[in-house]
């Protein structure tokens, strides 16, 4: 029987897949709130090393309008000039460190939530304090959600690195006074964990109005089930992508 820890690696998309899965992503995260104009993007490896990323057009008119056609594939390392007027973000080397360092990643998200910007900047740690609410945002901060101190845009090689260094093994990580950074083994999955990581926030925020809310006993966790990437990330990205079409903002 198949379990959420070993279900099969998903199939690489083709690179019109690969196009319309990042713009949609970029729409989502928008539409939810962790973006406000354009800052923020994300990148797909492909198979053959290259990567597929969100790009700046000569239209830019931020990630709640993203198109297919403002995602372009870029290498890991070596050019990045684009026709047309594209250009490929300048903190395109957060992106290409942590693909570079973690081979088990596949698709990287930079966004600025502001509740998490704003917990973090209030000394407040993502920690553990809700269950059944959201348990995959659980998970992440019981094992611990790691903050790169840095207030400053990645934007050369050696930052890139640090932000992968602070990373290291974890799905996630908070860039102090800036956003986050999530990873995932399909855009979907690294769009969902940036979003649990703003549900989290806003709940520690809400939290912390009155107390500092407590972390979940072990004896609740372990509880709580695994409901693994298949189930959580691709019915959650779903579930998103009909409140795009309800507001109108689908790609189709």
């Amino acid at each position: 029987m198949t379990t959420p820890h070993d279900t099969p690696a998903p199939a690489t998309p083709t690179a019109e897949e690969a196009r319309r899965l990042i713009a949609l992503g970029c729409r989502i995260l928008a539409h939810r709130g962790l973006a406000e104009d354009i800052l923020g993007h994300i990148s797909l490896r492909d198979d053959d090393g290259t990567l597929h990323i969100r790009c700046r057009g000569p239209r830019e008119r931020g990630l709640l309008f993203t198109e297919a056609e403002d995602v372009h594939r870029v290498g890991l390392d070596g050019d990045t000039a684009l026709s047309g007027g594209h250009r490929v973000p300048n903190e395109l080397p957060i992106h290409r460190e942590v693909l570079r360092a973690r081979p088990d990643v596949r698709a990287v998200v930079h966004i600025h939530p502001p509740s998490v910007v704003a917990a973090d900047l209030a000394g407040l740690t993502l920690r553990p304090i809700v269950g059944a609410y959201n348990i995959p945002a659980m998970r992440m901060a019981l094992d611990g959600i790691p903050v790169y101190p840095r207030a400053v845009l990645i934007t050369r090689p050696e930052l890139g690195r640090e932000v992968a260094a602070a990373l290291a093994g974890q799905p996630v990580c908070i860039l102090r006074g800036h956003g986050v950074v999530a990873t995932g083994q399909t855009v979907q999955q690294a769009v969902v964990r940036a979003l649990n990581m703003e549900t989290l926030a806003r709940m520690t925020l809400a939290a912390a109005v009155h107390r500092t809310p407590p972390a979940l006993p072990d004896s609740d966790v372990a509880e709580l089930p695994d409901l693994g990437s298949a189930f959580n990330d691709e019915t959650v990205f779903r579930s998103h992508l009909a409140r795009l079409e309800h507001a109108g903002l689908g790609l189709d």
